[in-house]
């Protein structure tokens, strides 16, 4: 049964592929403050998978994913990762990996 409090979110990002071991090796051990902070605003499965090639695909479960965003933004914590992060990305500009999550359109799915 689905729950319809509860929207599924699926998001792409390239990591660059001279950079994939540290990437994995920084995901080993997520800073315990980091994750207290994504699970008190509604980041729920949250998984990443890595490609050989660097595609980074992201899902999470949230009862809504404008305000699990925007949560993680008042947080020194995120502040701190988004910048520990920000080297391993492909094509973010001036922007950090949280902000160029573009969730996937969802056409299908079986409960």
């Amino acid at each position: 049964m689905t729950d319809p409090d509860v929207r599924r979110v699926c998001f792409l990002l390239k990591v660059k592929s001279d950079r994939l071991e540290a990437y994995r090796r920084d995901h080993e051990e997520v800073w315990p403050e980091m994750l207290d902070a994504l699970s008190r605003h509604g980041w729920r499965n949250y998984s990443l998978f890595l490609r050989p090639d660097g595609l980074l695909v992201g899902y999470l479960e949230t009862p809504d994913w404008e305000a699990a965003l925007a949560g993680m933004q008042d947080e020194e914590v995120n502040a701190r990762w988004q910048e520990a992060m920000k080297d391993y990305f492909e094509a973010l500009g001036d922007a950090n990996a949280d902000e160029s999550m573009q969730p996937l359109e969802e056409v299908f799915h079986l409960a």
